[in-house]
């Protein structure tokens, strides 16, 4: 069984790409692994370092996961800041890490471009906290996207380095979950690329009927197909690859018929496919609104996730510094 360790992003609430996507598989993930599921509320930190209300950020995407089916008694699930020997191991494997290598990350090199006016130094050291988030737990898989894949390898040369300079064999170099062609890409709503908060093009868990009506009703199409059997525009095809995820398939068949013999009515097209979205989402929207509401319940999580990540990341603490030298009189 591996140890896999996944970062959840503190700011953003979870749309149907995060759903159908990553959250699809970490839920088949946490049954088949030793999983330590974690709030990223300190990496936050790097681009919104005066967040409007951080806590209730943390409450809501801790929920969302939560309504989906991240199951606290199976997985680990805590908040990252409650976790102190994180910050230790962070300082610890920045002493090692060398400005160099960490000016020249893409990451990097993208968020200076973006925010010039805040190029802080836990912006530059992110990937060692990312690599303390890892280690700290001995993973030996991490479920990353493309745009974490240099941090990872980054990760995999921080835990060799410490071997290598302390003499031992005691952190593993965690390699990538791949999750194949499991991991389905949701398009937006905008006809250009994937789903994202940023891009607003989103649909998300927790919107409610209306909002999703509206937003989907407004979604990017096209002036319809010329000729019989003319492929779909992209932004049409975005609409279908939705449908596909979430409609009867004779719901999409219906609709490509009619859009294949030129008969296609994107307004009637668009009003089942919000209908269907509606259906998908209303348990889960549900049980987010029944845990925002169970004050008790969330606490519980919260205290039980901590208690169970600081007992592995203590140990962990407690071997390192016994490694470099740290010992008691």
């Amino acid at each position: 069984m591996d140890t896999v360790v996944s970062g959840i992003r503190s700011t953003g609430n979870l749309h149907l790409g995060n759903y159908f996507g990553a959250v699809k598989n970490f839920l088949k993930m946490q049954r088949e692994n030793n999983c330590f599921f974690f709030i990223a509320d300190y990496h936050s930190l790097t681009t919104h370092p005066k967040p409007e209300d951080l806590h209730a950020n943390i409450k809501q995407v801790l929920t969302e996961y939560l309504a989906c089916g991240i199951d606290p008694e199976v997985a680990t699930v805590f908040i990252q800041s409650d976790v102190p020997e994180v910050t230790e191991l962070y300082l610890l494997l920045n002493m090692n890490a060398y400005i160099g290598e960490l000016e020249r990350t893409t990451s990097f090199k993208e968020k200076i471009r973006n925010q010039p006016d805040n190029i802080n130094a836990g912006l530059l050291t992110y990937p060692v906290l990312m690599a303390a988030d890892i280690i700290i737990h001995k993973a030996t898989k991490v479920p990353v996207g493309q745009d974490q894949a240099q941090h990872l390898e980054m990760t995999r040369r921080f835990a060799r380095r410490f071997n290598t300079m302390y003499g031992v064999e005691y952190f593993p170099e965690p390699d990538a979950y791949n999750f194949g062609k499991r991991l389905l890409k949701i398009p937006g709503l905008d006809g250009t690329g994937k789903m994202g908060k940023s891009e607003g093009n989103g649909i998300f868990l927790a919107d409610t009927p209306d909002a999703i009506r509206k937003k989907v009703m407004r979604a990017v199409t096209d002036t319809g197909p010329q000729a019989p059997g003319e492929k779909p525009s992209v932004a049409v095809q975005n609409l279908f690859t939705i449908m596909s995820v979430v409609s009867d398939p004779s719901t999409l068949k219906y609709f490509k018929e009619k859009h294949a013999s030129c008969g296609i009515r994107y307004g009637d097209m668009k009003k089942q496919l919000a209908e269907d979205i509606i259906k998908v989402t209303e348990p889960v929207r549900e049980r987010i609104n029944q845990i925002l509401g169970d004050k008790k319940y969330l606490a519980e999580v919260v205290a039980q996730g901590a208690e169970k990540a600081r007992a592995s990341a203590s140990k962990t603490i407690r071997e390192v510094r016994e490694i470099i030298g740290y010992r008691s009189f």
